[in-house]
């Protein structure tokens, strides 16, 4: 299957009423993606299962938020995030995600579950796009992968503690405004 979407232009949009689910392995690669999902993306269930995640991965999307995301999961700690993800058509839709580390009987991370609402149009347009923008230029100013995300992660870090609050207070703060 290939990869490779260009991205559209236009926006999508899902019930705020229901959820976007997935499951994945330790590396990413998709174990569960639910109707939901499948719907939005533009991908049968078999077409999505064992890829990336990162199949929905949207261009604009800052990779310093990955790392943030990942350095919290692997880190054994749940986190939440807004996401622009691109279904298959190259339309793309926006997500407040809720990623977790699933646990086995060991006490080991085994895989990572995520359930996506739609997030406040406001938040998105407001501050999101702004800060996501801007944190993608400054990736950009980098020909070196490693240090555009560090770069990346450095800025989103920098905008969390100017508003003087914890990445965690900030997500639930912007929620909360909705």
């Amino acid at each position: 299957m290939s990869k490779h979407v260009t991205p559209s232009g236009r926006e999508s949009f899902f019930p705020a009423s229901e959820l976007i689910v997935s499951k994945t392995d330790l590396k990413g690669r998709l174990t569960y993606a639910n109707r939901l999902f499948c719907q939005v993306a533009g991908y049968t269930e078999a077409e999505l299962i064992g890829q990336q995640h990162s199949i929905v991965r949207h261009p604009d999307m800052p990779r310093g938020v990955f790392r943030l995301l990942w350095d919290a999961i692997e880190d054994r700690r749940e986190i939440f995030a807004y996401v622009k993800n691109m279904a298959r058509n190259g339309d793309h839709y926006w997500v407040y995600a809720h990623v977790t580390p699933s646990f086995g009987a060991d006490g080991k991370i085994g895989s990572y579950h995520s359930n996506r609402r739609a997030p406040a149009r406001d938040i998105i347009e407001n501050t999101i796009v702004p800060l996501y923008a801007e944190v993608l230029a400054i990736e950009r100013r980098h020909t070196n992968g490693k240090d555009a995300v560090a770069a990346g992660h450095k800025a989103l870090m920098d905008f969390v503690a100017s508003q003087k609050v914890s990445y965690d207070e900030l997500m639930f703060s912007l929620k909360s405004a909705a």
